[in-house]
């Protein structure tokens, strides 16, 4: 089984680049980030004629989160996050697959910080961390997917010091990242790849992709029985080299 965590940063202007990546690896169960579509846009009927039942969760413009399961149909088990109720940001999806529990997450990104929306950052990994507790305490085969917008160790980037003044490592946002894993979850790409420099996302800008500066920020983390099946973890890196590409590549585990 290859389960995937995609940020497609825009699903209607990369879905050729999607309905590719589905047709050429057919991966078994697909978490997407950044659909940038409201629930009515959302381009169901191509992702069902590529064979992949859907389930969605959209915002107009920013955000939104989906999961994909090929040849069968999703379950959804909760949207959103608890712990604040004016919070409108389509960011959280979790289903429920074959008896596996997915959750497609797309964390914010907290720049400019300090700031509220790094504040907002901190908060939504907490809220994150007491759903994540939730599934570990009920001892579900789980896996959290998603783009973290964490990069959790200095191997991890292309540049400490291009980075140094970025949310996504600062010090609280590692530790955030640091607390959410020691409830018990497997952190899969680092634990096959445990030297880093591995990486999972190219900024357009400054010829990134050219120079392969990039960093690791898409994770699955994967529940204790979920953890005992891993068999391999990996990036289809050559998919962001593609024309009209993401500027994130897929990241997977292969389970058995």
């Amino acid at each position: 089984m290859k389960i995937v965590t995609y940020n497609v940063n825009g699903i209607k202007a990369r879905l050729p680049r999607l309905l590719e990546y589905l047709a050429e690896e057919q991966p078994d169960i697909v978490c997407l980030q950044e659909l940038k579509s409201s629930d009515e846009t959302v381009p169901v009927a191509d992702i069902d004629a590529a064979g992949y039942g859907a389930v969605w969760h959209g915002q107009k413009g920013f955000n939104g989160v989906a999961v994909l399961a090929r040849g069968r149909q999703p379950v959804e088990r909760r949207r959103g996050l608890a712990g604040e109720p004016d919070d409108e940001q389509s960011r959280y999806l979790e289903c429920e697959i074959d008896g596996l529990v997915v959750a497609s997450i797309y964390l914010p990104n907290g720049n400019p910080q300090p700031g509220p929306k790094f504040d907002y950052k901190l908060r939504w990994f907490e809220r994150l961390r007491a759903r994540a507790a939730e599934l570990l305490a009920a001892e579900i085969p789980a896996v959290l997917a998603g783009d973290y917008n964490v990069i959790p160790n200095d191997d991890d980037t292309f540049s400490t010091r291009a980075m140094a003044e970025d949310a996504l490592m600062q010090p609280e946002s590692r530790e955030a990242y640091r607390r959410l894993v020691a409830q018990g979850w497997t952190d899969a790409l680092r634990t096959r790849h445990p030297k880093g420099g591995v990486w999972t996302f190219w900024d357009y800008q400054a010829g990134a992709w050219q120079r392969d500066a990039g960093f690791r920020i898409d994770h699955l983390l994967l529940s204790p029985a979920v953890a005992d099946r891993l068999r391999e973890a990996g990036v289809d890196k050559a998919y962001r080299g593609r024309e009209k590409a993401s500027d994130h590549a897929p990241t997977w585990v292969r389970l058995r």
